[in-house]
């Protein structure tokens, strides 16, 4: 029993990070217990104190993917517990490493497994190391050089000094490194955070306005509800229009009808009909359908109340939208159950009343896609996505944090619009500057409106946004240099 407590802390205290208890600072010491369980054991036991741990902190940090799959829950967890399995087995290769070497390969390795993580089977980049520290301003500003994977080598590597420490097995030339390390990335952070934005703006404030409906899940495909769904979204649209906005967005799916199949004009003229009206731009999450495929898209219907271009999404959700393999694993259907929804195939750039493009649902948590739409001229970024599927939890924080990074990566603006939260608005340094709140400040499960004006001119390309994952590549190359000597000395 005494072999599984320090394990299972080191997943609560990880896990406790990504919770919206704001507990960020958890993370630069939760590996730490794993370390401690680790020392004297062979590569077995290794490997299973490490899926335990594994195990504990995906189930504590997915907890809310029961609401909508229990098998794909656990199917899930106990596939994400072998990074943390492979993790503890790198530990044990590495324990004849000098001090030096072993404190850099061991957060290389991390790194690496999170990459591999976040593109190995269609990819899943959710709670990575860096995103606990969304709130941390200071030391995520290094994500526009080297991505998320920079913040989670630096939590990692912390972990590891003080576990050394603990120990009292760090010696000085490995300290004086990693202080220089940290004392750099804390520097360039605070140097960043004195920008403030918009202070000397030589262009018009662009005005927007999110809209959160706050439409329970149940109910979203419910044609009895379409109704009064779309009856409450004019409202609020009508409501934030009072702020004189030059685009309002609606969240992901909020029009409940289908673009492109008879019988859906009578809601669709609606939403034209309302934006003529208001003489507004509107950005609107549907579900399109274009012969006998079905898209994830987002419409922008311009100021005079006309449908102008479409995004269909391109990344989708494996066992949400379309069931991946399951030509060679037919099973896998049962696990969630879905219909299918088609990939859009073009990086679209709206172009009114800034260039902008979207990011539709979990898109954010995949850095390639902001960083093609940056490239391709958008100014701004917009997620739209609708998370009521996980109920009341930690998932709407753990997924506002992957829009953060996205906004500090590409040092560009991020509007989201969330059906039951979290929406607002992220500066291009992380600052959250303002939330769909209600009068009790919840910002999850109410209903409501926020806008806000921001200074929005052509994005400049960061050096993560020029080069793109050129860490891992680093972290990669060093491993590689580390193992080859190490494996012929031996």
């Amino acid at each position: 029993m005494s072999q599984l407590i320090l394990p299972i802390l080191a997943a609560g205290l990880l896990s406790f990070s990504f919770s919206s208890f704001n507990l960020w600072f958890f993370a630069w010491f939760g590996f730490i217990p794993l370390f401690i369980a680790l020392e004297k054991k062979n590569l077995l036991q290794s490997f299973i104190i490490g899926y335990i741990c594994g195990v504990f902190f995906w189930s504590l940090t997915l907890y809310w993917l029961i609401h909508v799959t229990l098998l794909g829950q656990v199917v899930l967890i106990l596939y994400l517990a072998f990074y943390f399995a492979l993790f503890a087995c790198v530990l044990y290769l590495s324990r004849s490493f000098n001090r030096g070497l072993f404190l850099f390969f061991i957060a290389c390795a991390w790194v690496l497994l999170e990459y591999l993580r976040s593109y190995l089977f269609t990819g899943f980049p959710w709670a990575l190391t860096g995103f606990s520290q969304y709130k941390n301003l200071p030391v995520i500003q290094i994500a526009d050089i080297t991505g998320s994977w920079g913040v989670s080598f630096l939590v990692v590597l912390t972990n590891l000094v003080f576990y050394l420490a603990l120990r009292r097995r760090l010696r000085k030339g490995p300290f004086l490194m990693y202080a220089c390390i940290l004392l750099l990335s804390l520097v360039y952070g605070f140097y960043k955070l004195s920008h403030k934005p918009g202070q000397s703006c030589d262009r018009d404030l662009l005005s927007i306005s999110v809209i959160q409906g706050n439409i329970p899940q149940d109910l979203k495909w419910d044609k009895q509800a379409a109704g009064g769904i779309l009856n409450k979204y004019i409202g609020l649209a009508e409501s934030a229009a009072g702020d004189n906005p030059d685009l309002i967005i609606w969240p992901e799916a909020s029009v409940p009808a289908l673009w492109g199949q008879e019988g859906a004009d009578t809601q669709f003229k609606q939403v034209f009909l309302l934006a003529a009206r208001l003489k507004t731009a509107l950005l609107v999450g549907t579900v399109s359908r274009f012969g006998q495929e079905y898209f994830n898209s987002a419409l922008f219907i311009d100021d005079a109340g006309r449908p102008q271009e479409i995004y269909n999404k391109l990344h989708l959700v494996p066992f949400g939208e379309y069931i991946p393999f399951k030509e060679t694993f037919p099973f896998l259907q049962t696990i969630a159950p879905i219909g299918d929804i088609e990939p859009g195939n073009e990086y679209t750039v709206f172009s009114h009343p800034a260039a902008f493009s979207v990011l539709i649902c979990f898109e954010d948590l995949f850095p390639e896609l902001s960083r093609e739409f940056v490239k391709r001229g958008a100014n701004f970024l917009v997620n739209i996505t609708n998370d009521a599927w996980y109920k009341r939890g930690s998932a709407p924080y753990q997924h506002f944090a992957a829009s953060v990074f996205r906004a500090v990566e590409n040092r560009i603006y991020l509007v989201r619009a969330a059906n039951t939260g979290i929406s607002g608005f992220v500066d291009p340094f992380g600052r959250v500057s303002a939330i769909v709140r209600d009068a009790a400040g919840k910002d999850i499960f109410v209903e409501g409106y926020r806008s806000r004006k921001a200074c929005i001119g052509e994005a400049r390309r960061t050096i993560y946004n020029r080069y793109g994952d050129f860490f891992v590549l680093l972290c990669l190359i060093f491993e590689i240099g580390v193992i080859i000597p190490f494996f012929k000395k031996r």
